[in-house]
């Protein structure tokens, strides 16, 4: 499905706005700082804005569901109109993959804030948090899916040489997002919140931002494909 006159695939054009919508949309948190949640954006976590007892749970709620279908709209038509190369296809399955978690983390919240409610259950933390709530394993499934798109995408632009935004600041997201990441898993695992709430927003902010930049980076297309007879790394 090409253009006529440019020779643009339209499925690579369509699925680059998906991923820039759909990282847009997956900063939605951002809008608590301009509704009165009642949550503490330095020691409480996201999942816990749109929990069922919050008063603004639709509205990140939805936005987590569209997130969740833009990104497997967009892993589709990227697995269709881009190279078939091992790390481009993985990171297109762990596209769809992340949709789908977002998806069924929105759809299985939890049930209320213990920090609101002094008769909620505190919510299980550690490394194994999902073996006791089917709202961590969505969300884990949704960070460990991400971080395979960021890293599977980061390397397929070094190794195929595509994807010249991806070598450059696609990396340095990769980069901060995952030492956001490392503060996240240590300071879970200490007495005290070392600003949890910060380092997970960071964690967030930089896995919507990467997916704008690889919408940015495939809607700028990529190297021109290789010769029949010439060699490329798979």
């Amino acid at each position: 499905m090409r253009s006529r006159t440019e020779g643009v695939d339209i499925r690579r054009v369509v699925a680059a706005i998906c991923l820039i919508l759909a990282g847009l949309l997956y900063s939605a948190w951002v809008a608590e700082f301009f509704l009165d949640t009642g949550l503490d954006p330095t020691t409480s976590f996201l999942s816990e804005l749109d929990a069922r007892d919050q008063p603004y749970r639709e509205f990140f709620s939805t936005a987590d569901v569209v997130t969740g279908s833009l990104m497997i709209l967009a892993a589709i038509l990227g697995f269709l109109a881009t190279p078939r190369r091992r790390l481009v296809v993985t990171g297109w399955v762990a596209s769809g993959i992340f949709g789908i978690a977002t998806i069924a983390d929105a759809k299985l919240p939890l049930e209320c804030v213990a920090a609101d409610d002094p008769s909620c259950p505190i919510e299980p933390s550690g490394l194994f948090p999902q073996l006791h709530h089917l709202h961590a394993l969505t969300s884990t499934v949704a960070v460990f899916a991400i971080f395979t798109v960021m890293i599977a995408f980061t390397v397929a632009a070094f190794r195929y040489r595509l994807y010249p935004l991806l070598r450059t600041l696609g990396l340095a997201v990769l980069i901060v997002t995952t030492l956001a990441t490392a503060w996240l898993l240590i300071a879970d695992n200490l007495p005290g919140d070392h600003g949890l709430g910060v380092a997970q927003r960071v964690q967030v902010g930089g896995m919507s931002a990467y997916l704008v930049v690889l919408g940015c980076a495939l809607r700028l297309g990529v190297c021109p494909s290789p010769q029949p007879n010439s060699t490329v790394p798979r």
